[in-house]
């Protein structure tokens, strides 16, 4: 991830300051987590043979 995608996700979640917010922190961790577990899942649907469920489970994980 790059440092512009970083920074254009603190703005999609209104982290303009976290001092006297926390709450776009959490969101902002969130959305972090969510596109690193995809990018995780991207990759394994890459590989030939691999069976979806893996890439699926990955997936799931941002769900519980």
């Amino acid at each position: 991830m790059t440092q512009d995608e970083i920074i254009e996700m603190a703005k999609k979640c209104g982290w303009d300051n976290p001092a006297t917010n926390m709450m776009p922190l959490y969101e902002f961790a969130k959305l972090v987590s969510q596109h690193e577990r995809e990018a995780c899942a991207e990759m394994v649907d890459s590989y030939v043979g691999f069976d979806s469920e893996l890439s699926e489970s990955i997936r799931a994980r941002g769900e519980a």
